[in-house]
């Protein structure tokens, strides 16, 4: 008669086997493609993809990293994505995984701009996007019911969120100041009362739905992802070059106030404030574009945000929206090559709007990775995530307000909108239907209500 399996053994047996780098590049290629629903929807993606579905990583892992990339300016949903490809295949996993996150957005955007700006508004794209609009809004709710109900395991992360919603939809508090106080009150927590500052996940419910994941909490960290000073300054050494020669080899060429060397500049410093995510950058952006440099009107950019809003990629590549009018409008490479320099505009400010976030994991990374069983290091990241969940609710009440009231409180209440993000929101939480079908029958309802009323 055998002996039983001792639980260690079943527990390996229930891990995942090896990702190859082959299966998670079409992983990531595919996310590229799904990743609808601004960051909150794009991280619900994640994980329900890698640490339900397929266990990947672990939910305390996950929530690790994520907490990680909420303090970085820049797209935390893009750069959680570099993270945990960084994690599991290295340097060439993180750059895969983030570059596939940002070029099918910045390809359609390119496509989408040059429609829009070459032939003007169509009237079956004002009926996609008129159903596409409030099934984001369901999107990002849902989203943010999903996350809350990861990371907010107790009554003292239940009120940080609770006080971070009042914070910035009540008193307007600039979103660094809500990290920065979370922060604050995670950092006495955890040595007050440690208990409640715990990240979330880990061994217990965790495991009993979704079992044992290939990066799990116990696994150890791999020799990659070990902190290196030398490899620290390698990385700072090449963000520098990376960012430096184009910026030298424009200038050069056409000088410094000319349209691409300063879309160059601003979308560096842009990329610097992005704390919050886009919607915290949108101000900046807008004031410099249109305001300042006049690349393009405010009509142009209000439309641009919806492309984002509705394109797969994080919601900051409106920049690349940005960036192909101003291109194209300047004509920076004569009248008779507009689509060109919008396109190379477009990809211009995507390089330079992209580069600190690849850097900031893949110089960070290493530290961030030290810290997953720390509690010093952990209770301030918990306690901001808490706070994003406020932020994000704040989102979707931000987007239900515009798509239901267009003309605001003193307009007409949009009763369709309405009953299409109802719909929405019944096929996501009730029927757990996959996103991208969530959206593509949103549109085809908005396409179908603006053709019967006109």
């Amino acid at each position: 008669m055998n002996p039983p399996a001792d639980s260690s053994s079943a527990g390996e047996a229930s891990r995942p086997p090896a990702v190859s780098f082959r299966e998670a590049f079409l992983f990531w290629l595919k996310l590229g493609f799904i990743s609808f629903g601004g960051p909150a929807g794009q991280i619900s993606i994640m994980h329900q993809e890698l640490v339900e579905n397929r266990r990947w990583i672990s939910e305390r892992r996950f929530l690790h990293a994520l907490n990680y990339c909420m303090v970085l300016p820049g797209p935390e949903a893009q750069q959680l994505a570099t993270y945990i490809g960084w994690l599991m295949h290295r340097t060439r996993g993180g750059v895969v995984a983030g570059a596939l996150f940002v070029l099918p957005s910045l390809l359609l955007l390119i496509a989408l701009s040059w429609v829009y700006i070459a032939f003007g508004n169509v009237p079956l794209v004002a009926g996609l996007f008129y159903g596409i609009k409030p099934a984001v809004t369901a999107i990002v709710l849902q989203a943010a019911h999903r996350i809350g109900s990861r990371a907010l395991k107790n009554n003292v992360l239940w009120a940080i969120a609770g006080a971070s919603f009042v914070a910035i939809f009540a008193l307007d508090v600039p979103f660094p100041a809500i990290v920065a106080v979370a922060a604050l009150i995670g950092y006495v927590g955890g040595r007050v009362a440690p208990a409640r500052f715990r990240a979330g996940g880990g061994h217990g419910k965790a495991d009993k739905s979704f079992g044992r994941a290939l990066i799990d909490d116990d696994t150890p960290t791999p020799e990659h992802a070990l902190f290196r000073w030398h490899r620290l300054v390698s990385l700072a050494g090449i963000g520098a070059l990376l960012w430096s020669v184009p910026m030298a080899a424009l200038t050069a060429l056409y000088g410094w106030e000319h349209t691409l060397t300063q879309m160059g500049w601003f979308f560096t410093k842009a990329a610097l404030l992005t704390f919050g995510g886009a919607y915290a950058v949108l101000p900046y952006v807008y004031q410099g574009a249109v305001g300042h440099y006049g690349w393009l009107s405010p009509t142009q950019m209000i439309d641009g945000l919806a492309l984002g809003e509705t394109t797969p990629g994080p919601l900051i590549m409106v920049v690349a929206f940005v960036g192909f009018v101003g291109g194209y409008v300047k004509a920076v490479f004569g009248p008779d090559s507009l689509f060109l320099a919008g396109a190379v505009a477009a990809s211009l400010v995507t390089w330079f709007t992209f580069l600190p976030s690849f850097l900031f994991i893949l110089a960070g990374g290493p530290l961030v990775e030290t810290t997953h069983g720390d509690l010093k290091f952990t209770a301030p990241l918990t306690a901001i995530t808490a706070a994003v969940v406020g932020v994000i609710l704040n989102l979707a009440l931000f987007f239900g307000y515009h798509v239901l009231w267009p003309q605001g409180f003193a307009g007409a209440f949009d009763l369709p909108s309405a009953l299409i993000a109802a719909a929405a929101a019944v096929a996501l939480f009730r029927f757990r239907r996959n996103v991208i079908h969530v959206i593509g029958a949103c549109a085809a309802l908005g396409l179908i209500f603006k053709t019967l009323t006109h």
